[in-house]
């Protein structure tokens, strides 16, 4: 990771705190310390999205339960479950951290209950698209990234001028704009993508450019009257 965000200059002005993305912090982290679950474990691929049990990619009738479930858990209902649940507290902490620097502003924009709906159809996105890309794979698929790239992404529509603290290379406090934190950020997900083609990677890009896609799209939508994108009102303040 080339910037590690640390806090940005972007003050809250529709709501007075940003209660549904503390909720779905606290929520992932206790998950976390509940079940700390691994990506090969029973309670993890019970809860997980597996592509052929989603699709019933090879599977004869009605029962869509995988050697490693440990629970029947619908499969449907596994693009919910499965963006609550990490495979160690780097996984966590790096999700919780990009929701916490970016998602309050974007909660700002859109309200708290069409941002909660907003978090959850990134993240039922990119479960989606990391499943139709790899339809035959019995991998579990485990974490908050595609929700969290659906806020990376709206972030990155609405306020791309705003300047971001960051630690580059994680040891070099910077403050730059955000449209090159997360423009980075943007490009490395697809630049990763090239390199890495196989069933067993670790990491489901996919996933993360599923949720960004809804993110971009649903922001145009779901965005409070007034709420203009590309900080079309800093760029005004600039030239007046």
């Amino acid at each position: 990771m080339v910037f590690i965000p640390i806090s940005d200059d972007n003050p809250l002005r529709s709501i007075r705190f940003q209660w549904v993305t503390a909720g779905l912090i606290v929520a992932n982290t206790l998950t976390f310390l509940l079940t700390v679950v691994e990506p090969g474990s029973t309670n993890a691929a019970s809860f997980a999205v597996i592509p052929r049990e989603l699709f019933k990619v090879g599977i004869v009738g009605g029962n869509a339960a995988g050697p490693l479930d440990a629970l029947q858990v619908p499969e449907g209902l596994t693009l919910l479950t499965y963006m609550f649940l990490h495979g160690d507290i780097f996984h966590l902490f790096s999700n919780m951290l990009f929701l916490w620097v970016f998602g309050d502003n974007v909660e700002d924009a859109l309200g708290h209950a069409r941002y909660l709906g907003f978090y959850i159809a990134c993240g039922i996105a990119g479960g989606l698209a990391h499943a139709i890309m790899q339809p035959a794979s019995g991998l579990p698929l485990i974490g908050a990234s595609g929700a969290v790239a659906g806020v990376i992404g709206a972030y990155l529509l609405l306020h791309p001028r705003v300047l971001v603290w960051v630690l580059a290379f994680r040891f070099i406090p910077l403050k730059i704009p955000a449209a090159v934190v997360l423009g980075i950020w943007v490009v490395t997900q697809f630049l990763m993508l090239a390199v890495k083609q196989t069933d067993g990677q670790e990491v489901a890009w996919w996933a993360h450019i599923g949720g960004l896609a809804c993110g971009v799209i649903l922001v145009i939508f779901l965005r409070r009257p007034g709420v203009e994108l590309f900080d079309r009102r800093l760029r005004r303040a600039g030239e007046a």
